[in-house]
């Protein structure tokens, strides 16, 4: 699990502090680095649409160090974003959008599955819904790109909406539509991710949005301390204990019912409490330290929102 990431200025060479700027993620998956260089470890991801503050910038290049809606900060490849002004930034936030609904999609520069490739889309990708032609919505990216995407693998967010369920069974079932898929550290996508960012993936395609990382994740919503009070859908946490006792929490996932959970390491797997059960796992049963609930709290406790209450969509 990362620390939150809060550089200072005497970290990188170089840095020049802006007044506040704007602006959207231009690419499907934007890396976010703890220096502004490749070099440098990744410590989260952001998706194509998503609205974010850009605090300073920095390095060779003059990266931007950005923050997103869930208050992370790191630092991206200046292609990575589309600066915008607070009127664009506004414009941009309230215009009708499409969600990616596929894991994978491809977004084409014509109405047709033969035409040329315009850029990867995963789930939860954002664009600005500018209409539909025969089987394709049309779509345009922060920096002005229009293509056109299957209208399978994308849904007007006003239908998005009156469809989404943020149910426990549905949680659950888009969890284990990601069986199988790669452990990436720092990763929030279905390209791959790290435990953290597997919990955060899986219920921002539900438009909850949570913090980031595990230790944070953990203190949200409400503390479940018994092992058999856990339902379906509650967070399990791992970890160790500090000599007073205090939980060190290094590890999350989701809590599949009937002692098995879900949870990203080395690859997206189920696991299980029960020695008899053929998922048994000891090594993470020994580090097992409580659960969380969050879905009976979305836009009730503040750390738990939506892309409808949090304010960097709302701007």
């Amino acid at each position: 699990m990362r620390k939150w990431i809060l550089l200072t200025a005497g970290l990188v060479l170089g840095l020049s502090v802006r007044a506040q700027q704007l602006g959207v993620v231009n690419i499907s998956v934007c890396n976010q680095r703890e220096k502004p260089e490749y070099s440098a470890e990744m410590v989260s991801q952001a998706l194509l649409g998503t609205p974010v503050h850009i605090l300073r910038t920095g390095g060779e290049y003059n990266w931007p160090e950005v923050q997103t809606p869930d208050s992370y900060t790191g630092w991206v490849h200046k292609d990575a974003i589309r600066y915008m002004d607070p009127e664009q930034y506004h414009a941009w936030n309230a215009a009708p959008k499409v969600v990616v609904t596929s894991l994978f999609a491809l977004v084409r520069k014509g109405p047709s599955e033969k035409a040329a490739t315009l850029s990867d889309v995963v789930a939860g990708c954002r664009l600005k819904y500018l209409g539909y032609q025969r089987k394709f919505y049309v779509v345009e990216f922060p920096d002005g790109r229009v293509g056109y995407i299957s209208r399978k693998d994308a849904q007007p967010e006003s239908a998005w909406r009156k469809n989404l369920k943020q149910s426990p069974e549905a949680i659950l079932e888009t969890a284990q539509s990601m069986l199988g898929f790669p452990y990436i550290w720092a990763g929030m996508s279905p390209k791959g991710m790290d435990c953290s960012g597997y919990v955060r993936t899986v219920l921002f395609m539900h438009d909850i949005i949570i913090p980031r990382d595990a230790g944070p994740q953990s203190k949200v919503g409400k503390r479940i301390e018994r092992m058999e009070e856990l339902q379906p859908g509650d967070l399990v946490f791992f970890g160790r204990r500090k000599e007073d006792g205090t939980p060190r929490v290094g590890h999350v996932g989701f809590y599949l019912g009937e002692g098995r959970f879900i949870h990203s390491l080395g690859l997206v797997k189920m696991g299980s409490f029960r020695p008899e059960d053929p998922l048994y796992d000891a090594y993470n049963t020994g580090r097992y330290l409580f659960g969380g609930r969050v879905l009976p709290y979305v836009n009730i406790d503040p750390e738990i929102q939506t892309t409808l209450t949090n304010s960097f969509y709302a701007e």
